[in-house]
């Protein structure tokens, strides 16, 4: 499959938007353990671009996608507004979630953005949800569901799968897998090498790639996204890849150091740009052009949920279930 230039470009700049956003926020996480104006963990998704990106680039504007507890990547790769997620960061009342989600649940189902969770596995079993009602009504859209290794461990995974699988449901599970399931390493969790593996329990397809390779992340999407409008039933793709900070900010940092740098080597921001000089796709002077924007961005969005208001205490009821 060839992707024209434009598109290529433009998924360097998703996934620069997507590295600038996440620095940022740890500039903003680092300011409110200072001040107590940063509630709860953040789970940083620098390192992971390239799945994200090479996923949401086969998706249409009425596709959906799950997401999860390091989500802020999928939501901007679907197309969530950059400042309204940095002030739900800081949980303003401009917040994408007007402020009452934070980190975790970056939500906007005008983009078929349909969440983040914070129950590790929860997002398989709500993903049917869409994909029933895109078959049920006929429309082709297909849902992305991502989640982590460590979610693979879990009876939502077996349950969701078993069930898309044997309905041929149009959907895309997306295991993120960056070998460490908070402070458990895959090696501990999985007695073989690849999660993918198991989807041939349930008949579905499957594909295993480097996700630190957005080329190869976004091929074995495109080919899982048009088995899935064509009726064809689910894939299951693994992508491997690495988390560049600690699981939280909250934990320690307990990997070796010597896995990190071997990883951030394959940082898979530098990989594709290198591929687009190469190819004459992009010059270096556009991509430092294009670095420098999302940067910008990302300071003009933190200086506008800064400057946001909180919401109004008579109003934080509001879209939460009692």
């Amino acid at each position: 499959m060839t992707i024209p230039p434009d598109t290529l470009t433009a998924m360097l700049r998703s996934m620069w938007r997507i590295r600038a956003f996440e620095q940022m926020a740890q500039v903003l996480y680092k300011e409110g353990l200072a001040h107590g104006m940063f509630w709860g963990a953040l789970h940083s998704y620098e390192g992971e671009e390239a799945v994200a990106v090479g996923v949401c680039a086969c998706l249409n504007a009425d596709d959906s996608v799950l997401s999860t507890h390091r989500g802020h990547g999928h939501a901007l790769a679907k197309g969530a507004d950059m400042r309204a997620m940095m002030a739900e960061l800081l949980g303003r009342e401009t917040g994408i979630s007007r402020g009452r989600g934070g980190s975790m649940h970056m939500f906007d189902p005008r983009i078929g953005l349909m969440g983040g969770n914070g129950i590790v596995g929860a997002g398989m079993p709500l993903a049917l949800g869409p994909a029933f009602a895109a078959q049920y009504r006929g429309t082709r859209a297909v849902t992305a569901c991502f989640f982590g290794d460590g979610a693979a461990t879990q009876g939502t995974f077996h349950e969701s799968l078993n069930l898309a699988s044997l309905w041929k449901l149009p959907v895309v599970f997306v295991c993120e897998n960056n070998l460490w399931a908070a402070t458990t390493p895959i090696c501990d969790s999985w007695p073989v090498p690849d999660i993918a593996a198991r989807a041939a329990s349930y008949g579905a397809a499957a594909a295993t790639v480097d996700g630190n390779d957005v080329m190869a992340v976004h091929a074995a999407a495109a080919e899982a996204v048009d088995r899935a409008r064509a009726g064809e039933g689910p894939t299951l793709i693994e992508a491997k890849t690495y988390r560049h900070c600690p699981h939280c900010m909250v934990i320690r940092e307990h990997r070796d150091q010597a896995e990190i740098a071997a990883w951030k080597a394959r940082d898979p921001l530098p990989r594709f740009e290198a591929h687009l000089e190469r190819e004459g796709i992009v010059t270096r002077d556009r991509m430092e052009e294009i670095a420098a924007q999302a940067r910008r961005e990302a300071e003009l969005a933190a200086q506008f949920a800064r400057e946001s208001l909180m919401p109004d205490a008579a109003t934080y009821a509001e879209g939460v279930w009692a």
